[in-house]
């Protein structure tokens, strides 16, 4: 039973003395595996001092009380609609039991009454099935957004004025955010503690809740390929061996050498394994060490480019606009309000 989420007035803004109040609304329904993991994933992240950077409070669209879930037992929610006012981010799992939401795109007078309560400029966060909540609400409208790869024809012609992107983890519109299925609930809820608190924080959340860092939104959600045939060798050696020397050129031929394979072998066992061509995935991890550094030291762009292994500025920015859309400038500000200009952005 989660602890009741007090008068439903709004809040002072999120600082040093009061953590970010995400609020979950349970609907009947829905997946328990989903509803926990914003308590999983925002629960976990502390700042410097270990204090918690969040605030995790569960509430229904009826007063405290059960409410049913798909598998064969219920859960007590302590919160009634109004903790919704209280918030300052609310995401919305997926249910299985949203009835007309689902069926007709629309909202019934209870679940529309309950979003009532949600202030404006809230942030708004859904999880898999839980978009058609928003979508109905009229949140989504002209927006981009995703859902569940089996659900996303069925939405799009539900909501026509959804941009929907069938084949992403999850789609960052600033205020209002979606996921697909499950797994990317996770990867979406640790882009946002990375978006709010940087790459360390969500770092630190994802070793302990022993997940990836890092699922970049645009991965596909749904790959046909074959799995790996266990007998024949990983490239598990190169990967590492690669990341303990970013800083320096790195030809596709050595890390093939890694493994002991030709280019053409270790090219396709790579991409059986990782998703992601060689090339692909090496950006992606000079994209985080940059981002890692321009957070977390004042090391200048320039510095910071060869660090990562991009060896110029220029090259640095490119990745990074293409990666984040942002210059290494404005990223770093974003963490480092206080940083000067730094040489080369």
């Amino acid at each position: 039973m989660t602890t009741p989420a007090g008068p439903a007035t709004p809040s002072a803004p999120p600082g040093p003395d009061r953590p970010h109040r995400v609020v979950v609304l349970a609907l009947d329904g829905l997946l328990p595996f989903e509803l926990g993991i914003p308590q999983r994933i925002f629960g976990r992240a502390r700042d410097a001092g270990r204090r918690p950077l969040y605030e995790v409070v569960t509430c229904s669209v009826r007063p405290p009380g059960p409410v049913d879930t798909d598998a064969d037992f219920a859960i007590l929610v302590g919160n009634g609609p109004e903790a919704l006012a209280t918030a300052d981010t609310v995401v919305v799992p997926a249910s299985y039991e949203l009835g007309p939401v689902h069926e007709q795109g629309v909202l019934t007078g209870e679940l529309a009454a309950a979003l009532a309560h949600v202030r404006p400029g809230t942030r708004l966060v859904a999880i898999c099935t839980g978009g058609y909540v928003l979508a109905a609400a009229g949140y989504l409208d002209g927006r981009p957004a995703t859902t569940h790869w089996a659900s996303a024809e069925h939405f799009q012609r539900l909501f026509p004025k959804v941009r929907v992107d069938p084949d992403v983890l999850f789609v960052d519109d600033g205020d209002v955010l979606t996921s697909a299925g499950v797994a990317a609930g996770i990867d979406l809820c640790v882009h946002i503690v990375r978006r709010d608190h940087g790459t360390a924080v969500a770092n630190d959340v994802a070793r302990r809740t022993v997940v990836p860092p890092h699922r970049d939104g645009g991965q596909a959600q749904y790959i046909e390929r074959p799995v790996p045939d266990p007998r024949h060798s990983s490239t598990a050696n190169a990967r590492s061996w690669a990341l303990g020397r970013l800083k320096e050129p790195i030809r596709l031929r050595d890390m093939a050498a890694q493994e002991s394979m030709s280019v053409r072998t270790f090219t396709r066992r790579f991409r059986e394994e990782a998703g992601v061509s060689p090339g692909q995935w090496l950006t992606g991890q000079r994209v985080e060490r940059a981002r890692h550094l321009l957070e977390s030291t004042a090391l200048s762009v320039d510095q910071v480019a060869r660090d990562a292994g991009f060896g110029t500025a220029q090259s640095m920015r490119q990745h990074l606009q293409a990666a984040l859309g942002v210059t290494p400038t404005a990223y770093r500000r974003t963490f480092r309000p206080d940083a000067s200009p730094a040489c080369g952005d």
